[in-house]
C-alpha cells in the first residue's frame, strides 16, 4: 500500500493544503490549517468491477407518482422556493447574524404545524426555554410542534427512527450539529460535510423536507465546506440591512424552480410581515420631484421592484481628489458610467466627488439600471429635477448607446401601477411601440439634452 500523507485542511473554506502555514492561501484566514486524517490511498491493484450489489435502473418516463408541493403559509417564502416545499428535499438557509432566520422559520413551522402536520423543530444554539420565549413573543406558542435542544445528530436520527418521519425537520443549524463518528469539533469541515450527509440522507429516504439553517463568513458566504451547497437542492440567502425594517429572500440554486424569484418580508414586533408590494418600501412618496433621484423599475424573478436611486455631485477645488461612494450599485459600473458621460457627452466629472445611493438599503444587480443611475446624475450635474413621475430604464454601452433590455412591457406596467404615467427606455424595444407614455431613447446625448432641457 502507497504511503499516506499528511494533508491540512482549512476550516473556513474547506481547502487543502500538503503542509501548515498560518494563513490559508485561498480565503487568506489565519491561523484555520488543521490536520485531517489521512485518506486510504487504494493501489492499482484493487479492481471495484465486481463484489457490489446491482443496481435497479428505471426508465426516466416511468410512471411513479410525483412529490406534491407543501405550501410554506407564507406565500412570500413559496414564490422564492418556486411554489413550496418538495417532500424529501434539503433546503440550505443562510444569512447574517440576527436577520431574522430562525424567526421565519419557527414562524413557518407553526404554519404547516397548525394545518395537522407533524413538524419537528431541532435548536443546536438555544435552549428549548428561549425558543419557547420567542414562539410565545410571535404569537406562536400554541402551533402543536415538536421542539428539542440537541447537538447530536446520532441522537436526533435514532429518535425520529422510532415513529413515522415529520413533515417538515428544521436543524438549526448545521454548524452546531456533531457526530460521535467523526473526529474534530462541531462547526469543522468534517463535522459539517458528514452530519449534513446523514441528515440528507435521512431526508431522501423518508420524504421528510429538510431545511438547516447554515453560518455566514464575514463575506457572506456560508461557512464550512463548498461542498454542502452541492450536496443540497435548494440555497437560500436571507438578506437585508439591520437598519431598515424589509428582509428579503432569495435563492441561489433551487432544483426544483427558478433561481431569480425573491420573496420580501418586514420585520415587525410579533415576527416577520409579507410585503404584498414591495415598490412602496424603496419609494420615498415625496411629492415634489428633486434633482439627482431618478426611479428605476428593477426586476427580480417575475416580479419588477420599483427603488429610488440619488445622486450627489460636490464641486471641489482645483488640486483635490475627487471621491467616488457607492452604496447598493457596482462601484466599477458607476466608473464605466462616468467614463461614457465624459466621453461621449462632454460632462466634466473630473473636478468633482460623486456619490450614489439606493434608497432603502436595496442591492441593484441588473444591467438595466445605467440609464437610470446616468439620468440621476446628469440631474445631479445640472441640479434639474427629472421630469415627474418618470420611470427610467436601459443598458449602456461603451459607445453611448442604450441597449434593449428583458421584460420592458412587464417594468412599465409596475411603473403604471404605482402612478408614474411616463417612462424612457431603449429606442425600438420590443412589445413598446405603442406603449402610452413611453418614450425611448437611442443614445445617452438624447438623455442629456432631455435633462437640460433642449429637447
Amino acid at each position: 500500500m502507497a504511503k499516506s500523507k499528511r494533508r491540512y485542511v482549512c476550516q473556513a473554506c474547506g481547502s487543502v493544503s500538503p503542509r501548515w502555514q498560518g494563513q490559508c492561501a485561498d480565503c487568506g484566514e489565519w491561523n484555520t490549517l488543521v490536520e485531517d486524517a489521512p485518506a486510504t490511498v487504494y493501489s492499482q491493484k484493487h479492481d471495484l468491477s465486481s463484489g457490489g450489489r446491482a443496481v435497479a435502473f428505471e426508465p426516466l418516463n416511468a410512471p411513479t407518482q410525483l412529490p406534491v408541493r407543501k405550501s410554506t403559509g407564507l406565500a412570500e417564502f413559496d414564490r422564492a422556493l418556486g411554489g413550496g416545499l418538495v417532500p424529501g428535499s434539503a433546503v440550505l438557509m443562510g444569512g447574517d447574524p440576527g436577520i431574522g432566520k430562525s424567526t421565519l422559520l419557527l414562524q413557518t413551522a407553526a404554519t404547516i404545524a397548525r394545518g395537522g402536520n407533524d413538524v419537528v423543530y431541532v435548536s443546536g444554539e438555544e435552549a428549548a426555554g428561549q425558543v419557547r420565549l420567542r414562539a410565545a413573543r410571535m404569537g406562536v406558542a400554541d402551533a402543536p410542534i415538536r421542539l428539542a435542544s440537541e447537538t447530536s445528530v446520532r441522537d436526533i436520527l435514532t429518535t425520529l427512527g422510532q415513529g413515522d418521519p415529520p413533515a417538515l425537520l428544521v436543524i438549526d443549524s448545521i454548524q452546531t450539529m456533531h457526530s460521535d463518528m467523526i473526529e474534530g469539533a462541531p462547526g469543522t469541515v468534517s463535522q459539517v460535510r458528514g452530519c449534513a450527509l446523514e441528515l440528507i440522507r435521512y431526508a431522501k429516504e423518508s420524504g421528510c423536507a429538510l431545511v438547516l439553517v447554515g453560518h455566514v463568513t464575514k463575506d457572506g458566504t456560508i461557512a464550512g465546506p463548498r461542498v454542502l451547497e452541492h450536496m443540497v437542492d435548494v440555497v437560500m440567502s436571507f438578506e437585508g440591512e439591520r437598519s431598515h425594517q424589509y428582509r428579503i429572500l432569495r435563492a441561489l440554486k433551487n432544483r426544483f424552480g427558478a433561481v431569480d424569484e425573491i420573496g420580501v418580508f418586514a420585520m415587525a414586533a410579533e415576527g416577520l410581515e409579507e410585503v404584498a408590494n414591495p415598490s412602496l418600501l424603496f419609494l420615498s412618496g415625496r411629492e415634489q420631484p428633486l434633482a439627482g433621484s431618478a426611479v428605476f423599475p428593477a426586476l427580480e424573478g417575475t416580479r419588477p421592484v420599483l427603488v429610488e436611486i440619488q445622486a450627489l455631485i460636490v464641486r471641489l477645488q482645483s488640486g483635490a481628489t475627487p471621491r467616488r461612494a457607492v452604496v447598493g450599485w457596482d462601484s466599477g459600473r458607476l466608473a464605466m458610467l462616468l467614463a461614457v458621460l465624459e466621453s461621449r457627452c462632454g460632462l466634466n466629472f473630473s473636478s468633482a466627488e460623486v456619490y450614489l445611493n439606493v434608497a432603502g438599503g436595496y442591492r441593484l444587480t441588473d444591467p438595466a439600471a445605467d440609464l437610470a443611475v446616468a439620468a440621476a446624475l446628469v440631474s445631479a450635474l445640472a441640479d434639474k429635477p427629472l421630469p415627474d413621475k418618470a420611470s427610467w430604464f436601459g443598458e449602456v454601452s461603451l459607445a453611448g448607446e442604450i441597449r434593449p433590455v428583458a421584460h420592458a412591457p412587464l417594468r412599465l406596467r409596475e411603473a403604471a401601477k404605482l402612478g408614474f404615467a411616463r417612462a424612457y427606455g431603449p429606442a425600438g424595444a420590443a412589445g413598446m411601440e405603442d406603449a402610452r407614455g413611453y418614450r425611448g431613447l437611442a443614445a445617452l446625448a438624447n438623455l442629456v439634452d432631455q435633462v437640460m432641457g433642449s429637447a
